[in-house]
C-alpha cells in the first residue's frame, strides 16, 4: 500500500487544472464590464424634464422615438413616415397591447409630434403614450418668460372695460 507519493509513479494526474479558465473569464469579465457603457444603441434625443415618477415595465415597451432631424425610430430601428402606420399594423406588440410610447426631441415642433400620434391612431393604437425624463424640478419662470416676454412678467392686468 503506498501512502505518499514523491517522484517517479506511473499514476496519472486526473485533476483539472482550472487557473488557467480562471484567468480567461476574468479577462472578459473586464473586457465586457469596459465595453458596456460604449455599446448605448439608443437614439439620442433631448427629452422634456417633467415631474414624474418612473414607470416599471418588465417586458419593455415599444418605443417610437422622434429625433431632432425629423427622423424616426420604432422600437430603435429607423423607418420611413410613409411607412409608419404599415409598420404600426403589423407589429405583433402593437396588436397584442394596442400601446405605443412616443419620446420626441424637445426642439421638435409640436406639430411633428402631433403628426405622429395621428398617425399611430389611424394604425389602431388605443393607447399613444409621452415619454419624459422625469426632473423635481419645472422651470414655470422660463416659461413665462418666453410666453409673454420679458416686459410683461411683473405687471399687472388692468380690467377691461365695464368691469
Amino acid at each position: 500500500m503506498k501512502l505518499g507519493g514523491g517522484g517517479g509513479g506511473d499514476d496519472l494526474n486526473s485533476e483539472i487544472n482550472v487557473t488557467p479558465f480562471v484567468d480567461v473569464m476574468l479577462v472578459l469579465l473586464i473586457i465586457f464590464m469596459i465595453t458596456a457603457p460604449m455599446m448605448n444603441t439608443g437614439v439620442s434625443l433631448d427629452l422634456p424634464a417633467v415631474t414624474a415618477q418612473n414607470i416599471e415595465d418588465p417586458d419593455g415597451k415599444l418605443v417610437l422615438s422622434i429625433a431632432k432631424d425629423d427622423k424616426i425610430y420604432l422600437g430603435g430601428t429607423q423607418i420611413t413616415w410613409k411607412d409608419l402606420r404599415v409598420k404600426l399594423e403589423a407589429n405583433a406588440r402593437v396588436q397584442k397591447e394596442s400601446a405605443l410610447y412616443v419620446e420626441a426631441d424637445t426642439s421638435l415642433p409640436y406639430g411633428v409630434v402631433i403628426t405622429a400620434m395621428a398617425i399611430a391612431r389611424d394604425a389602431k393604437v388605443q393607447k399613444v403614450m409621452m415619454l419624459t425624463n422625469p426632473s423635481d424640478v419645472l422651470k414655470l419662470d422660463g416659461l413665462d418668460a418666453s410666453s409673454l416676454g420679458p416686459a410683461a412678467i411683473g405687471a399687472t392686468v388692468a380690467p377691461g372695460p365695464g368691469k
